[in-house]
């Protein structure tokens, strides 16, 4: 069996080599192999997967998500060469981002905003748009 490491490597040349960047993918996953390393495991599991995928405990889980979804990808690649690995499962950490709701301005409030805009824009250009005008 190819080591974790090596089948790592791999795995992000062959990507790569398809035209993906992989920057922030490249290096959670080193830091997932890693995180294997040092626990002394020598195949993927979703157990272990989903312990690295929700560090740091006090991130968001949307975040966890992502993660464990870089560690499926390369799961996926994983099983091709070796079968005993596990591929987490999709349905595993649903969150999905928290998205703010937007502001409507009141009319009261955009005119308030063009006031501003207005008493701020440099004098030259308010005597360019004057001498236009004439």
């Amino acid at each position: 069996m190819t080591s974790l490491r090596t089948a790592l490597e791999n795995y992000l040349r062959i990507r790569r080599q398809l035209g993906y960047q992989l920057k922030l993918d490249g290096q959670l996953l080193e830091d997932f192999v890693d995180f294997l390393e040092r626990a002394g495991v020598e195949q993927i599991t979703t157990d272990v997967a989903l312990k690295w995928a929700q560090l740091p405990t006090d991130a968001r889980p949307h975040r966890w998500r992502q993660r464990l979804g870089i560690v499926r990808g390369f799961a996926r690649y994983l099983a091709t060469i070796d079968p005993s690995s596990e591929i987490p499962s999709v349905d595993l950490l649903p969150a999905r981002p928290v998205r703010v709701a937007p502001h409507v301005y009141s009319e009261a409030e955009t005119g308030r905003r063009s006031q501003q805009r207005r008493a701020a824009r440099p004098r030259q250009a308010a005597k360019a748009a004057r001498g236009a005008r004439a």
